[in-house]
């Protein structure tokens, strides 16, 4: 299967959405329309130029990249990740991000140190009869 990489920029680390905050559902609401809309961006252009393409199902790996080495919980960076996978369908490269087109995604923390990024691996898989 073919694995492709897209890149989310993160401009502002305070804007990732996390499960340990607690926060009016108006702000939550516009940093979520955020997350998706950039996503949908981002996607868009990666479909334009054919860096990705669209596909009936894939697997997801979500990479966070930060620029220290403080102990994180990437887990609670949930709600961030799944903004992102609405903003992917948004954009025509899934047909949902339901359990049949969407294997994950999973979150994970790369090792190397840089800008705060997030990186997707998307591993198109054959779709389910």
């Amino acid at each position: 299967m073919t694995i492709y990489t897209l890149t989310i920029p993160v401009i502002d680390p305070h804007a990732l959405l996390n499960a340990n905050h607690r926060m009016h559902w108006r702000r939550k609401a516009e940093r979520t329309r955020f997350w998706r809309e950039l996503a949908m961006y981002t996607t868009r252009a990666a479909l334009q130029a054919g860096t990705v393409v669209p596909m009936e199902r894939a697997r997801i790996v979500a990479q966070f990249r930060f620029p220290t080495g403080h102990r994180r919980d990437v887990g609670n960076l949930a709600p961030t990740v799944k903004a992102i996978m609405d903003g992917l369908v948004d954009a025509g490269l899934l047909p949902d991000d339901d359990d049949k087109h969407l294997t994950g995604p999973d979150l994970r923390r790369v090792p190397e140190k840089g800008p705060t990024e997030i990186r997707l691996e998307i591993e198109e898989l054959e779709a389910q009869r």
